[in-house]
């Protein structure tokens, strides 16, 4: 392919989780291994998990190399910080590597995205960039549960979903990929006794997260990818921070739960298939709701 050195297609990763994340790192691992692409990475030099589709506007971004080995790798940061959604930016604009790439791959994320999830992911936003950019894309993210899941786990879903790679890069060879979409892929964490590929509609489930008032800004603990707390987390002794002796404090938590039981990607998930969701830029309103403005918005001004 003419992006690629040879006949070797050309393949930029980036993530949310930073370059270090064993999510990444085994995606890298998986993908130098087969002998079948040229990989570049471009990628936050941290963890960025949860910040949608920001991007850096004024300020510039950083890229340092990193040595990944059958990589040309780059750890990237910026003054406030760098999002997936630059990273990609940066990646397919031929200002950093010689060439655009032909698939960009954002993942392997530690926790699954689905649902209205994928609104907040910055996993899923590394892909939706490289679509906004007319370059073939796919988010990666494993269903992380702690206590089962190991970092072992991340080098399956990378070998589960190379089948999905490959098969990607041959339509876009062929010059028959769909334009208008990219996809968000999600594995089950039982990897290993998978049920196979489903395709999927994005569904609604999502975690209801509160607010609490804390008295420190290291009170509560963090909040972790997978929308968990870290179980470690502090018991709030610490004493109170300076800065909010005029101020107050909040931190979010986990409330509860809104499960979509139809047949979309979490409910599928769940039931062990590596879900395959086609996604577009935007998502449009359900008929019934259009049509209720359609008749409501002629008569506002009489209101």
């Amino acid at each position: 392919m003419s992006n690629g050195e040879g006949d070797r297609p050309a393949v930029m990763v980036t993530n949310d989780d930073g370059i270090d994340a064993p999510g990444i790192r085994a995606l890298l691992h998986v993908l130098v291994s087969s002998n079948r692409f040229n990989v570049y990475v471009c990628a936050p030099d941290s963890e960025k998990s949860a910040v949608s589709h920001s991007i850096t506007w004024q300020k510039a971004l950083i890229a340092r190399p990193v040595e990944i080995d059958g990589t040309v790798a780059f750890a990237v940061s910026g003054k406030l910080q760098c999002t997936p959604a630059d990273c990609t930016s940066l990646g397919v604009s031929k200002a950093l590597f010689p060439s655009v790439p032909d698939l960009v791959i954002s993942g392997i994320n530690m926790g699954s995205n689905c649902g209205y999830h994928i609104t907040y992911s910055g996993t899923v936003a590394g892909a939706r960039e490289a679509f906004f950019n007319g370059v073939p894309s796919i988010s990666i993210s494993y269903d992380w549960v702690g206590g089962k899941s190991t970092v072992n786990d991340f080098k399956l879903a990378a070998e589960v979903c190379l089948p999905i790679i490959c098969g990607l890069l041959a339509e876009i060879k062929k010059k028959t990929y769909p334009q208008n979409c990219f996809l968000n892929v999600d594995v089950p964490t039982d990897v290993v006794n998978h049920k196979g590929y489903r395709l999927t509609n994005q569904g609604k489930t999502m975690v209801k997260m509160g607010w609490r008032q804390v008295t420190s800004e290291s009170e509560g603990g963090k909040m972790l990818s997978t929308m968990t707390m870290e179980t470690n987390s502090s018991s709030g002794s610490e004493s109170e921070s300076p800065n909010l002796k005029q101020a107050l404090a909040f931190k979010r938590e986990v409330k509860g739960s809104q499960v979509d039981n139809s047949d979309t990607d979490h409910s599928c998930l769940k039931e062990g298939y590596i879900t395959v969701s086609p996604l577009g830029a935007l998502t449009p309103a359900d008929m019934d709701s259009r049509d209720f403005y359609k008749q409501w918005l002629p008569g506002v001004s009489a209101l």
